[in-house]
C-alpha cells in the first residue's frame, strides 16, 4: 500500500511514524518550509515563545514519538498545575476537587451548593449549547466565574455558540459512564490526569522538527498539493498533483485546515464545500516579560470583567521560560480586536496583566493566529453533510478532538486501520 499525506503538522507527522512502524510506504506533502502546523516555537531575544499550544500532556503516545525521534530526554515537565480565574477583580484558584470547592473564594456559599448538586440534574443533551448545559448543571455563578471561561478558553470560543453535540460529545459519553458531568469536566480542564503537562527544551516545535528529521525521506517540504484526482478505473486509488509532478496512492489522508481541504476535495467528497464554512477563532498572542512569584498554569478571565484579555499562560512558572507570559486576545468574543496594530495589542495586554497580577510587564512580541483553533460553533453542523469515500480520510482537529495527544492518538488508530486493509 502507498499512502499520501497532505500536511506535515503533528497529525501528518505522527501518521508518517505509525505507517513506518506498520511497514507501509507513505509520502507527506507540506506547503510550508517547516513542520508542525499550529505548533510553532521561536526564540526572541533569548526567550522561548510558543505561537500555538502552550503545553501538551506526556501521554504514552507523545512519549513514544519523542523516543522514536531521539528526543526522549528533552521533555520539560511543568513545575505547577494550579489554575486561576480573574473574577471580581482578583485571582482565585480553580477548584478541582470537592474539598477545594468548599474552600474556594471564587464562589459564594450558594454558588458552591448549586455546583455540588450537579449529580441531581438530568444528563446533558446534545441539542443544548455548551452554555445551556453548563448553567443547567452548575448554575449561573459557577458558569460565569470559571466553567465558561475555562472551557471556552480552550477554543477561544463562546460556549453560548457551541453545540454540545460537537463541543461536548466526549464529555457527554464520560457522564454516561461515571454518572457525573462535574467529574468529567474537572478532569478535562485541569488536574486528575495522570500524564503530566510538558514541553521540550527547545519548545513544543522540537517534537515535530525531530519527527520531520527522522522521516525526512518521507516528507516533501515547500510542496503544495494542487489537486487530488481519482485514478481512472480505480474505486479507491488517487493521484496527488504538485508543482513537481503527479504521484499515485492507494489512500490519501488530508490533514490541512478546513478551507484548504474544501478546495482539494471538491468533486471527490460529498459535502466538501461545506468544510469552507467551518469557522476558526482568530487570536492574538502577546508575549510579555514579567517578574512574578505566582505558581501555576496561568489564568482565564471570568465573564463580566472589564478586560479584553481572554487569559494568560504563565510559561515562566510552568517551564522556567525566563519571565515569559503569553496573553491571548480576540477569539470569538472580540475578533475585531485583531484589526488593531501590534503596539495597541501590546499595550492592552501589558496594562491588563498588571491589573490582574499587580506587577508590570514588558512586551516581547505580538503574533496572530487566523487559522489556529477551531471554533466548534454552530458552523460545525456543516459536517453532517460531509461524507468521505473509500480511499480518502480527513484526519484533522476539526473533525476529531483538538490537542496534541488526541492528534497523535487518531494517527495511531488510522495507521492500524490502513494496515488491516
Amino acid at each position: 500500500m502507498q499512502v499520501g499525506i497532505v500536511g506535515a503538522g503533528i497529525t501528518g507527522l505522527a501518521l508518517t511514524h505509525y505507517l513506518s512502524e506498520q511497514g507501509i510506504e507513505s509520502t507527506a506533502f507540506e506547503a510550508g518550509t517547516e513542520a508542525g502546523g499550529v505548533i510553532q516555537s521561536k526564540c526572541v531575544n533569548g526567550h522561548r515563545l510558543e505561537v500555538g499550544p502552550q503545553r501538551m500532556r506526556k501521554t504514552p503516545g507523545i512519549a513514544a514519538l519523542a523516543e522514536a525521534a531521539d528526543i526522549g530526554d528533552a521533555f520539560v515537565e511543568a513545575n505547577h498545575e494550579r489554575l486561576f480565574v480573574y473574577a471580581d477583580s482578583s485571582l482565585g484558584e480553580v477548584p478541582f476537587s470537592a474539598r477545594a470547592l468548599l474552600r474556594t473564594d471564587l464562589l459564594s456559599r450558594s454558588g458552591k451548593l448549586r455546583l455540588l448538586s450537579e449529580p441531581l440534574t438530568y444528563p446533558g443533551h446534545p441539542a443544548e449549547t455548551a452554555e445551556q448545559l453548563f448553567v443547567r448543571k452548575f448554575g449561573r455563578e459557577a458558569y460565569e466565574k470559571f466553567v465558561g471561561p475555562l472551557y471556552g478558553g480552550i477554543y477561544g470560543s463562546d460556549p453560548a455558540a457551541m453545540p454540545a453535540a460537537f463541543a461536548l460529545d466526549s464529555l457527554l459519553e464520560r457522564e454516561q459512564e461515571t454518572g457525573s458531568f462535574l467529574r468529567a469536566i474537572l478532569k478535562r480542564l485541569g488536574q486528575g490526569q495522570r500524564p503530566p503537562p510538558v514541553s521540550f527544551e527547545k519548545g513544543n516545535q522540537q517534537l515535530p522538527n525531530a519527527l520531520a528529521d527522522t522521516y525526512r525521506n518521507r516528507i516533501e517540504f515547500d510542496t503544495s498539493v494542487l489537486e487530488i484526482e481519482q485514478l481512472s478505473g480505480s474505486e479507491t486509488g488517487y493521484s496527488v498533483h504538485t508543482p513537481a509532478g503527479r504521484s499515485e496512492f492507494d489512500h490519501v489522508v488530508v490533514t490541512t485546515p478546513a478551507d484548504v481541504a474544501s478546495d482539494l476535495l471538491e468533486g471527490h467528497v460529498e459535502g466538501a464545500s461545506q468544510l469552507d464554512a467551518l469557522r476558526y477563532n482568530p487570536l492574538a498572542l502577546v508575549f510579555l516579560q514579567a517578574d512574578t512569584d505566582r505558581e501555576g498554569f496561568g489564568y482565564q478571565v471570568g465573564y463580566g470583567e472589564d478586560l479584553h484579555t481572554l487569559g494568560v499562560s504563565w510559561n515562566d512558572s510552568m517551564f522556567d521560560r525566563e519571565g515569559v507570559h503569553t496573553a491571548f486576545l480576540g477569539g470569538m468574543h472580540e475578533p475585531e480586536l485583531l484589526e488593531e496594530d501590534d503596539e495597541t495589542l501590546g499595550s492592552i495586554a501589558s496594562e491588563e496583566f498588571e491589573t490582574a497580577m499587580d506587577v508590570p510587564a514588558d512586551v516581547l512580541e505580538v503574533s496572530r493566529l487566523d487559522v489556529g483553533f477551531p471554533a466548534w460553533d454552530q458552523s460545525w453542523w456543516n459536517l453532517e453533510d460531509v461524507e468521505t469515500p473509500d480511499g480518502i480520510t480527513l484526519a484533522t482537529n476539526y473533525t476529531e478532538r483538538m490537542g496534541v495527544p488526541s492528534r497523535v492518538r487518531e494517527a495511531r488508530q488510522l495507521a492500524a486501520e490502513l494496515a488491516d486493509e
